[in-house]
């Protein structure tokens, strides 16, 4: 009798391991021993199958979604005029600034950095955010972990709300044709209510403690006032209203972002080079190298093999029962980017409900955990920068309450509203 492993060409068994060993990567966000991080392991791998003959290079430009990549590239260049004209640190030196009681500085922490990522991707906002806002809340000897907890946690479920709120909701919105407002009428009021989810655990689990740093973190000296460039700050606010009213038109959407980046290149006063010197070109770079590594698996045929097991057992996640558990393990194991790009490479038609609960479920679940999602990552990078360490515990006792609260919510949401059955 052969042996089903020894049966299996050892081609696909490369692809396989170099799959396998990508997605340990996404999980751990490094290897041991290495400085390599998740867009340098994608890469080498997406390298890799070219090299082995296992893609061709048509078939890498065939598995990339470029419309995906278009509109990531133009809301970051958007986001890029919003920077180069003061808008983040000033926004986040008055939100640290302004509130006199830490209850309300909590709360218009959670308002703005949640307000902000609905419209502008989550990970640009907490980028520019956490360093000012660490800043801010030092010089008035305020512990600012649980603010950043509050923002990440903010920046998570405001995404959630719309179509190009964070890399997974855009990619859901292109592979699905989804249509702006109808998402944000579908996701809104459960993004809604993970905002204040997120403002209750936070206020509640450190209810008392908001004072002085802790393990002399205190803050040296004030923040020094941030300039704001009024007409740089108006054309991007006249920017995003274009942009808004271009998803109301039968335009596709990448068109729409691109023909509103290109328009922010044109300026008298701000390089282009400066300005594109700010889009995260890794992450643009991940997606493409995903989008290989998950295309070189599909031609194996054993993600369809997979997916038809899995519809015979009854177990596609196209209900609630099996979608909520998936996303809440898959978000904080290999991350709800990866996790979102490996499902709809696996699952290539979803019903239109269950895009909207990938979107909101997926979203939120990265707040359970710090490796849930890329804007926690950011916030804990971007505040040790800044002098403030944010512990994995520490966000854990947050993060978990707020994430099974506003899922539970969501839930009842979709099932309620019928986009999505139970079981």
């Amino acid at each position: 009798m052969p042996i089903p492993f020894l049966t299996v060409p050892p081609m696909t068994l490369t692809v396989v391991a170099l799959f396998v060993l990508t997605y340990v990567g996404m999980a751990l966000g490094r290897f041991p021993g290495l400085r390599i991080d998740r867009t340098g392991i994608a890469l080498v791998a997406a390298i890799l199958l070219l090299a082995i003959g296992a893609l061709e290079s048509g078939q890498v430009t065939e598995a990339i979604d470029f419309p995906t990549l278009f509109i990531l590239f133009g809301l970051m260049v958007l986001s890029a005029q919003y920077a180069a004209s003061g808008f983040y640190d000033w926004c986040a030196l008055r939100v640290a600034q302004a509130a006199r009681s830490p209850a309300r500085l909590l709360a218009v922490t959670v308002a703005v950095g949640g307000g902000l990522s609905a419209i502008l991707a989550n990970d640009v906002v907490v980028f520019a955010m956490t360093p000012m806002l660490c800043v801010g809340l030092l010089a008035r000897r305020l512990d600012p972990r649980p603010y950043l907890i509050g923002l990440a946690g903010a920046a998570n479920a405001g995404s959630a709300a719309t179509v190009i709120g964070n890399p997974q909701n855009i990619l859901i919105g292109q592979m699905g044709h989804l249509d702006f407002w109808r998402f944000l009428a579908v996701c809104g009021v459960p993004a809604l209510v993970g905002l204040i989810v997120v403002y209750a655990v936070v206020w509640l689990a450190w209810r008392g403690r908001f004072g002085e740093p802790e393990d002399g973190a205190a803050g040296q000296g004030g923040a020094e006032p941030v300039a704001l460039d009024r007409a740089q700050l108006g054309k991007a606010v006249v920017a995003t209203l274009v942009l808004l009213g271009l998803f109301t038109t039968d335009l596709p959407h990448e068109i729409g972002v691109l023909l509103v980046a290109g328009a922010m290149l044109i300026s008298r006063r701000l390089a282009s080079r400066g300005m594109l010197g700010m889009v995260d070109w890794h992450l643009l770079v991940l997606f493409a190298a995903l989008f290989a590594i998950n295309h070189a698996l599909k031609l194996t045929g054993l993600p369809a093999e997979f997916v038809s097991g899995l519809e015979a057992a009854g177990w596609l996640p196209d209900r609630l029962a099996v979608m909520t558990p998936l996303a809440l393990a898959a978000s904080n194991s290999i991350g709800n980017v990866p996790a979102v790009i490996l499902l709809l490479a696996a699952w290539p038609s979803p019903p239109e409900g269950a895009l909207y609960g990938l979107a909101i479920l997926s979203t939120l679940a990265g707040n359970l955990l710090i490796p849930g999602s890329l804007a926690n990552i950011i916030v804990v990078e971007r505040a040790a920068a800044s002098g403030v360490r944010l512990g994995f515990v520490e966000h854990a006792r947050c993060g978990i309450p707020m994430t099974l609260l506003s899922m539970g919510f969501a839930v009842l949401w979709l099932w309620g509203t019928g986009w999505m059955r139970l079981s």
